[in-house]
């Protein structure tokens, strides 16, 4: 249904029943659940907003293990990111990804935007005693006739040791 990455924070959406389990597998499928990620990356995107529209393939090698790239002849992938702030070079920003491909942010992320997530193992630098730096902070599913299923984490402590404030409208930290 809804997976994160090991060390991305954040919402999950799990089903209680075979029949809810069914009616969120078809909404992901049919891309009608809004998501909304915070990131942090290492740098500064010179413009304040965009889309990004890049294919990704998976690629393999027994040296490197598996990893994502952009490919135009990879599965269809777009995330639209606007820029929250900017604190010491680093730049918090809020992914709506489209579709949901594997490390989808983080390949937008590092090839679409030129700044890789700060933690990031694979696509970034890695080494930093943080984990990576991205966090599913809200989930919209809307229903038929009842109220949408809406779940939201907040703002996450990580984020505030390196000085960024939780977002106008985001979730506050945790106490």
């Amino acid at each position: 249904m809804h997976r994160l990455d090991r060390d991305t924070s954040g919402c999950l959406l799990l089903a209680r029943n075979p029949k809810a389990h069914g009616r969120f597998t078809r909404a992901f499928e049919d891309r009608e659940v809004e998501k909304q990620y915070l990131a942090i990356v290492d740098g500064v995107p010179d413009a304040d907003s965009g889309t990004i529209n890049l294919p990704l393939n998976k690629v393999s090698s027994a040296e490197d293990g598996w990893r994502m790239v952009g490919d135009p002849k990879g599965k269809p992938s777009i995330s639209h990111w606007e820029k929250l702030a900017v604190v010491d070079g680093r730049s918090l920003l809020r992914f709506r990804p489209e579709t949901g491909r594997t490390h989808q942010i983080r390949v937008h992320a590092h090839e679409g935007l030129g700044f890789a997530l700060v933690g990031d193992p694979i696509y970034g630098r890695g080494g930093t005693k943080t984990r990576t730096l991205l966090h599913a902070e809200r989930l919209v599913v809307k229903r038929d006739v009842k109220p949408s299923v809406i779940a939201e984490a907040p703002f996450p402590d990580a984020f505030v040791a390196l000085g960024f404030a939780a977002p106008e409208g985001a979730e506050p930290t945790r106490g």
